[in-house]
């Protein structure tokens, strides 16, 4: 398996993967508007990606979102997206994914990235806390707009 930053001249490829990524969360297929989405995520440089690569398949990505820490005077990053293709799904993908951008927030002097994820998300937790911290100190509160 190969990890590695996507670049806009690889955009096609993930579309399906993305799409894949968000009918995964109850969404309708579209795309068109995943192509529009993430390439505008790219050009403006508001978010970074990773996919894995399996021969000549993407079976998995991340994207990060950049924020900043006003505390730390640090950049720091929003772990946003995290999906595996179901045919890939135990195979230490998702594990993968998530230390090249521990590795890239880190060479970016970031503070931290943090994550959110659903209350039942069981499977998906337990590799969240082998691989961070669980802050029980703070409350996340959410308004939306939908």
């Amino acid at each position: 398996m190969n990890i590695e930053q996507l670049t806009i001249y690889q955009l096609e490829k993930i579309v399906p993967l993305f799409d894949s990524y968000r009918q995964f969360y109850e969404q309708e297929s579209d795309r068109d508007a995943a192509r529009v989405f993430l390439k505008a995520r790219l050009e403006k440089k508001q978010s970074v990606i990773f996919v894995a690569q399996q021969d000549d398949d993407y079976v998995g990505f991340t994207q990060l979102y950049p924020t900043f820490s006003s505390v730390g005077l640090k950049p720091a990053y929003i772990l946003n997206d995290l999906y595996v293709a179901q045919q890939a799904r135990s195979q230490g993908v998702a594990k993968q994914l998530m230390a090249v951008a521990f590795q890239y927030a880190q060479e970016q002097n970031a503070r931290y990235i943090t994550l959110e994820t659903a209350k039942d998300n069981n499977v998906a937790q337990a590799l969240y806390k082998k691989m961070m911290t669980e802050d029980t100190e703070v409350k996340h509160y959410t308004r939306s707009f939908i």
